[in-house]
């Protein structure tokens, strides 16, 4: 898994492919790859610790934070091999195992996309950790030489990275918020989208118009924060993503790599 959501046990309950198969306590879910620390991308890990084994990767940073400053997650922990966490760098590949060490034919490259790290997470604590292992983008590559980019949280889109997302099959990309104060406009106060790691989809320099060029991925907008306006299928903002030829996923949605 890419992250895991608080609303992971839906999914597992509505795909087949994620359910046990040979008993109660038996998961076909071999470990997640961790972007960021925010709840919303790792809640769900504590609904897998019926010591069912798994290996977590997460960058330093994101595991001191889990695991030194919450001791909810110690729950992943309760017995040997039960959580086997393994770190890793921006800028370096790994290949993706399974918790008994076999080779899952894929292989990772995270790339860092932000210095934010999580509200929850004090300064004191913040001040003691590696800024660039903040919030990931994250490329993976099947033995196949297909590759999808997951960014889940990007702040600026630079021209370095959009030659990445141009040598992508799949690109599964941040959008969250429509403007840069769509829920000051809602809640009448509050950050930007900007201050919170998220590029908006619109304005001139929004998303959509940073990668209107490119011509070979499959474009998807996901981690959309339910005030986006292109949620609404009947709004100009939904015809207007579609029509410059990106996708809103939808839950359930299969891609092969």
């Amino acid at each position: 898994m890419l992250g895991a959501s608080p609303d992971l046990r839906a999914q597992i309950e509505s795909t087949p492919d994620l359910q046990p198969r040979n008993g109660v306590r038996q998961s076909p879910i071999a470990g997640a790859v961790l972007a960021n620390a925010d709840v919303d991308h790792i809640l769900g890990l504590l609904l897998l610790r019926e010591l069912q084994p798994l290996r977590l990767y997460a960058t330093n940073s994101i595991r001191r934070v889990l695991c030194e400053d919450n001791t909810m997650f110690r729950m992943l922990q309760r017995s040997d091999h039960q959580a086997t966490w393994s770190d890793f760098t921006p800028d370096t590949t790994f290949s993706l195992s399974t918790p008994s060490g076999e080779d899952a034919g894929l292989h990772c490259r995270a790339v860092s996309l932000g210095a934010h790290f999580p509200a929850y997470v004090a300064p004191g604590r913040q001040n003691d950790l590696a800024f660039s292992e903040a919030s990931l983008g994250l490329y993976i590559e099947s033995s196949s030489g297909k590759r999808l980019a997951f960014m889940p949280a990007v702040p600026q889109v630079d021209d370095a990275i959009l030659g990445e997302f141009d040598r992508a099959d799949v690109l599964l990309f941040d959008g969250t918020f429509w403007s840069d104060d769509e829920l000051i406009h809602v809640q009448g106060s509050g950050q930007t989208a900007r201050q919170m790691g998220h590029i908006p989809v619109s304005s001139p320099d929004g998303s959509l118009r940073r990668l209107a060029g490119l011509r070979r991925p499959r474009k998807i907008y996901l981690h959309i924060h339910n005030t986006n306006p292109m949620l609404n299928q009947a709004g100009p903002e939904y015809r207007q993503v579609r029509d410059a030829g990106w996708e809103i996923a939808e839950d359930g949605w299969q891609f092969d790599l």
